[in-house]
């Protein structure tokens, strides 16, 4: 495609109108000359994560959704509630790209020497609007794949397995030798999994039904806590005894987990302590939400005394504390494990037009652990 200033590609946009109305659309836009320190990408893997979910489908009630058109003409519409819309003010009328994090083939290159060296390379990138055909982007922000990978095995590259890691890293930088991850049967929390057993970390899973917790257990998972169980409070007591977390992240956000983690660390707590005191434990528990899985209010049911936090947790303000050189250590640990450590699975390859398929919506929009999609943007 270099030197052919006239060719489009198809990109995926969601607009919320001031009206209340989220459209969703394929826009065809020019694919661009790159400057000297960038390159196009032909973007052939880029997944839908929780993260995208938030940009393209906002807050927007998706069971009134209608969809008009077909092809690459296809629309689809869905009501946004009032109350949501001053939240909003910044993206309104905006038809807006998605997509964090995604993987093709560099297609052409700008004169930069880092420009040219990744021309006909395949490589992951970060950088958002990846739900695209076409992607153009600073070389800076691609990461060469090794030989052999494919670009469905580099597409999640970057927001799980970072956030894994930097999970990890937050753990060791805040002192606690342990720690606590819901919604663990997730590819995320597959991969934490993994990590914490290569480095020797205790790691408290906490999942939502028994073929959840069967999943981590068959990969080697040592302390796996079923909240639908009878027996949760106590099975989460003991793993908190047994490995000594007191910091938690919990994808969840919504109702009353956190407020149990935090009661169950105390009570782990209280199990070796010397004696008495009305304040509680003085050991520092903390609980960091970083995502929204339930969107009901966080609710926190004070039995864990004084000496507790819980707060927000995003990795890109994580990356920026630890500098660019603690990047690059976590980035070049993601490539050399991309097959095994930091593995994701699929469970549907969609194009461009089928990801606006209201059946697909359907499915991703439910956020479930284990169906996870990966939209290839080269698919016909």
């Amino acid at each position: 495609m270099d030197g052919d200033a006239k060719a489009t590609g198809l990109e995926l946009r969601s607009l919320i109108r001031k009206s209340g109305a989220l459209e969703l659309s394929l826009a065809k836009v020019a694919v661009p000359e790159p400057g000297p320190d960038q390159v196009v990408v032909q973007v052939q893997a880029t997944p839908i994560n929780p993260s995208d979910l938030g940009l393209l489908l906002g807050p927007a009630d998706m069971s009134t959704a209608t969809s008009s058109g077909s092809g690459a003409g296809i629309v689809v519409s869905a009501k946004v509630p009032a109350a949501s819309l001053p939240f909003l003010a910044a993206r309104l009328d905006q038809a807006m790209p998605v997509g964090n994090e995604g993987a093709g083939t560099v297609i052409a290159a700008g004169s930069a020497e880092a420009a040219q060296a990744l021309r006909g390379k395949t490589v992951s990138m970060i950088g958002g609007a990846m739900y695209a055909q076409y992607r153009l982007i600073k070389a800076s922000d691609c990461q060469e794949l090794p030989a052999g990978t494919t670009p469905a095995e580099g597409a999640s590259w970057f927001v799980n397995p970072l956030t894994a890691l930097g999970m990890t890293e937050t753990m060791r930088r805040e002192g606690h030798k342990a720690l606590v991850h819901t919604a663990a049967a997730s590819n995320l929390g597959q991969m934490l999994n993994r990590i914490c057993l290569e480095d020797g970390i205790g790691l408290v899973n906490i999942v939502r039904s028994a073929a959840q917790a069967k999943t981590l257990r068959d990969i080697g998972a040592r302390h796996v806590c079923d909240s639908t169980s009878p027996s949760f409070v106590e099975d989460l007591t003991q793993a908190l005894v047994d490995t000594g977390a007191t910091i938690a992240f919990d994808a969840i956000g919504g109702g009353t987990l956190a407020s149990q983690i935090l009661t169950c660390m105390e009570m782990a707590l209280n199990k070796s302590a010397a004696g008495y005191s009305r304040y509680g434990s003085s050991t520092h528990k903390q609980v960091y939400i970083y995502g929204s899985l339930n969107t009901a209010p966080t609710e926190l049911v004070r039995a864990y005394g004084m000496a507790w936090s819980v707060g927000g947790w995003l990795l890109t303000p994580f990356l920026q504390k630890i500098g660019r050189a603690e990047q690059q250590r976590l980035r070049q640990r993601v490539v050399a494990g991309l097959k095994t450590t930091f593995a994701s699975h699929y469970t549907r390859v969609v194009s461009l037009q089928e990801a606006l398929q209201l059946d697909n919506i359907a499915a991703y929009a439910k956020r479930a652990t284990g169906e996870k999609f990966l939209i290839d943007p080269s698919k016909a």
